[in-house]
């Protein structure tokens, strides 16, 4: 019991920790966000092996003080390029910048493959390419490739809506219903009026015009259309 009792503080611990640390540390990390994880980390499991809870505890908590306190320092400019690398130009005006790959140990074809996935396959139209400090690639194409906005041809388009959540994994979102001023009988007649039970809907959306989509669990049979295929061998 006692070690079930220690892994849930534990636990329980890391995850207040983390929480208090912020988004950014558990999002995309620079290189000190990703340390901190790692010490934060060793830090609360060695109560799990050793017995000394009330030290692990104490640790971690000045471990995430000191990275609330840098990460403020950090907001300063001339702090910032001390705790943090700099941007590295990996590709300028279609031209690849052979010291940026060599800087980030980068080869050719590892950078094209980054390039694909961003939706882009040929250098040459590429204005620049950008690693991140937190490891991630930004490309901008030149102006001629880049997608066409609205803006360009002189269009005027309607606000985007979100559709709003109100049945996610057959629960109901009761925050989403009080934020539009709607009750739950207001959504079970609806999903009543469409033959469906709440504990079977994926997602039900609240619409621009004031409906309820509803997504079940069924998949339909489009019967091998070429347009739906998909790979693997559960064709």
């Amino acid at each position: 019991m006692e070690l079930i009792y220690r892994a849930v503080i534990v636990f329980l611990v890391g995850f207040l920790f983390l929480r208090l640390s912020g988004k950014k540390a558990v999002a995309e990390m620079h290189s000190f966000d990703l340390l901190y994880v790692f010490v934060l980390t060793n830090i609360i499991s060695a109560p799990v092996v050793v017995n000394n809870l009330g030290k692990a505890i104490i640790y971690a908590g000045i471990t995430v003080i000191i990275y609330k306190i840098i990460g403020r320092l950090s907001l300063h400019n001339k702090l910032r390029w001390l705790l943090y690398n700099s941007p590295t130009v990996l590709i300028r005006n279609g031209d690849i910048d052979r010291k940026g790959l060599k800087k980030v140990r980068m080869p050719v074809n590892e950078l094209l493959s980054h390039l694909r996935v961003k939706g882009y396959t040929d250098t040459q139209n590429i204005a620049i390419a950008v690693m991140e400090d937190f490891g991630d690639i930004s490309v901008i194409p030149k102006a001629d490739y880049r997608p066409v906005q609205p803006n360009d041809l002189n269009l005027k388009v309607k606000k985007e809506y979100v559709p709003i959540p109100l049945i996610m994994d057959g629960q109901i979102v009761s925050h989403n219903l009080k934020y539009l001023k709607l009750d739950i009988d207001w959504l079970m007649t609806e999903v009543k009026i469409m033959g469906e039970k709440v504990e079977s809907i994926m997602l039900a959306t609240f619409q621009e015009n004031g409906k309820l989509f509803i997504d079940n669990n069924e998949i339909k049979d489009h019967k091998n259309a070429p347009y739906y295929y998909k790979p693997g061998e559960d064709n």
